[in-house]
């Protein structure tokens, strides 16, 4: 995962816990370091020691989809949105796999870069509440 992808309010996983980022630095040697946190700690840690979350079934609930199609080829999630979709490509190519908005297939397969295509074409934080992620569970 490239830090310079993250963004502050980001998802990440650190030590098979879920947490937020809120905050990135640099320090003179150019590392980077990010600030995390969850319902139960927060810590400054090395951005290396970060890892991406990846896009499942689960989070898809979690962000507000539901599977509305399935078939030995595809899982298509939608939201009540008619324009956001999410397709699962269960082939080895991935060739439609990705979220849809209006149409247009944007290839994300991680929680932060789900979250920063939804910033960057709303204008706002993406569809999920802080009760369906910090759950006291581990990281499929």
């Amino acid at each position: 995962m490239n830090v310079t992808d993250l963004k502050i309010t980001n998802l990440v996983n650190y030590k098979d816990q879920i947490f937020t980022v809120t905050e990135i630095f640099q320090n003179e040697k150019n590392d980077y370091s990010v600030k995390i946190k969850n319902d139960f700690e927060c810590l400054s840690v090395s951005a290396d020691s970060i890892q991406p979350i990846t896009i499942n079934e689960d989070w898809l609930e979690k962000f507000g989809f539901l599977r509305t199609y399935s078939s030995d080829h595809r899982i298509r999630y939608e939201r009540p949105e008619t324009f956001i979709k999410y397709d699962i490509d269960l082939s080895s190519k991935k060739i439609v796999e990705g979220l849809k908005i209006y149409g247009n297939t944007i290839k994300c397969k991680y929680i932060h870069e789900f979250q920063n295509i939804f910033y960057s074409l709303f204008g706002k934080e993406s569809l999920i509440s802080r009760k369906n992620i910090f759950k006291n569970e581990a990281i499929a």
